[in-house]
C-alpha cells in the first residue's frame, strides 16, 4: 500500500500540469502500474492533487467593513423600532438616526452616520442575530431550532 501512495505522490503533479491528452496518458500508466481501475486512479489523484493545493494556500482574511460602534447603534435601533426585521429597519433608519441622536441615546461621527445609513438589510440581520438570540432568552441559536412547534 506504500508503494502505491508513493507512486501516485509521484505521479500528481504531473497529472496536475498536464493537459487532457496527457492527463489520460498518465492515468494509463498509473492503472498499469497500480492495478487500479481508471476511477479509482482518478479520485485518488484529485484528492492527492487538492491536498497539496489546500497545503500551500494562504488563508484570506477578509476587512470588516462595519465595526462594533455601527453594531451598537444598530442595536440601539433596533431597540428603538420595536425590534423589527432588517427590511423594515433599513427603511426606519433615516428618521431614527436624527430622533436618537436629539435625544441622547446615540452618538456618530459624519462617517459613522453614513455607513449606517448605507448598511443593507441582509448585513442588519447578520449583524444583529446574537443580539436577537439573547433578547429572546434562548441560550443558543441550535436550541432555538430544537424547540420550535413543528410545521
Amino acid at each position: 500500500m506504500g508503494a502505491r501512495r508513493e507512486v501516485l505522490s509521484a505521479v500528481a503533479e504531473r497529472y496536475r500540469s498536464a493537459g487532457r491528452v496527457e492527463k489520460g496518458r498518465v492515468l494509463d500508466a498509473l492503472c498499469r502500474t497500480t492495478g487500479w481501475h481508471r476511477k479509482h486512479a482518478v479520485r485518488a489523484l484529485r484528492r492527492c492533487v487538492a491536498d497539496k493545493a489546500v497545503e500551500t494556500r494562504a488563508p484570506r482574511e477578509r476587512k470588516r467593513r462595519y465595526g462594533l460602534t455601527i453594531k451598537d447603534a444598530l442595536t440601539a435601533l433596533w431597540e428603538a423600532s420595536d425590534r423589527v426585521c432588517g427590511k423594515r429597519l433599513v427603511v426606519r433608519i433615516p428618521t431614527l438616526v436624527p430622533a436618537l441622536e436629539q435625544h441622547g441615546r446615540l452618538h456618530l461621527g459624519g462617517g459613522e452616520q453614513a455607513q449606517l445609513l448605507a448598511v443593507s438589510a441582509a448585513t442588519i440581520d447578520r449583524m444583529l442575530s446574537d443580539v436577537k438570540v439573547a433578547a429572546a432568552g434562548w441560550p443558543s441559536a441550535a436550541g432555538r431550532v430544537l424547540l420550535r412547534d413543528p410545521p
